[in-house]
């Protein structure tokens, strides 16, 4: 992280409306992706389980965001995943991937509808084809946050989640999650390789921006009329 500046208020002038331009290696990841051959090993009473499981993800860019002089580009996403014996979701996830090309910081925020949320980091160049985020149970700056039940039952001490870009134009993740089942420890694990089945879409202002030069280029815009 870069020095905070005495100003902490004013925002960047020169920020490139074209989110999806600028997400550096999350730009990889934009699109509408899917596989079925997902691998989770989970918790149960009996031990370890093994799944297989259908993964559906949406990645979106969004408008640049700051925080005073700080710009971050990135993804909105959704991660919709069944298995093949049974039609009810078999886990539900959103949040954002985000990227400062100042600094190289990566980060991940993560949400489930079971009562749990973390935000994630790690660093990366513009060009590299891996990425990495962790995140820690009681980090106050990347860390975890849990329900009551889950701190008890499945406490969640650390995140990981590694992310290789294939030469196919495929992503391959392996998140590791070191968790405490009533206080005994569990490595949960998930991969999965995801191909590509539509491109993405650009970020609302560079739509924006895009229609108007096209509009003046016409000779119909505001311009056009003064």
């Amino acid at each position: 992280m870069l020095p905070i500046p005495a100003d902490i208020f004013t925002e960047p002038e020169d920020v490139s409306p074209d989110g999806l331009a600028n997400l550096g290696p999350l730009r990889r990841l934009a699109g509408h992706w899917q596989a079925d051959k997902g691998i989770d090993i989970n918790p149960k009473a009996e031990g370890p389980e093994r799944r297989t499981f259908i993964e559906r993800i949406r990645m979106d860019p969004i408008d640049p965001q700051a925080n005073g002089p700080q710009l971050l580009y990135g993804l909105r996403y959704h991660i919709h995943i069944n298995t093949p014996e049974e039609d009810i979701t078999f886990h539900d996830q959103v949040g954002y991937w985000l990227w400062e090309p100042a600094t190289g910081l990566i980060m991940q925020t993560l949400a489930i509808p079971r009562g749990q949320v973390l935000l994630a980091s790690g660093k990366a160049g513009p060009d590299d084809r891996t990425i990495s985020v962790t995140a820690k149970r009681g980090d106050t700056a990347y860390g975890i946050c849990s329900t009551d039940f889950l701190e008890q039952a499945f406490r969640t001490d650390s995140y990981r989640c590694d992310i290789t870009f294939n030469d196919d134009g495929s992503w391959t993740y392996l998140i590791q999650t070191e968790l405490f089942v009533r206080g005994a420890p569990f490595d949960h694990r998930d991969t999965n390789t995801l191909q590509l089945v539509a491109p993405p879409k650009l970020n609302p202002l560079a739509v924006i921006v895009n229609d108007r030069a096209r509009s003046d280029e016409k000779g119909d815009g505001p311009a056009a009329s003064a």
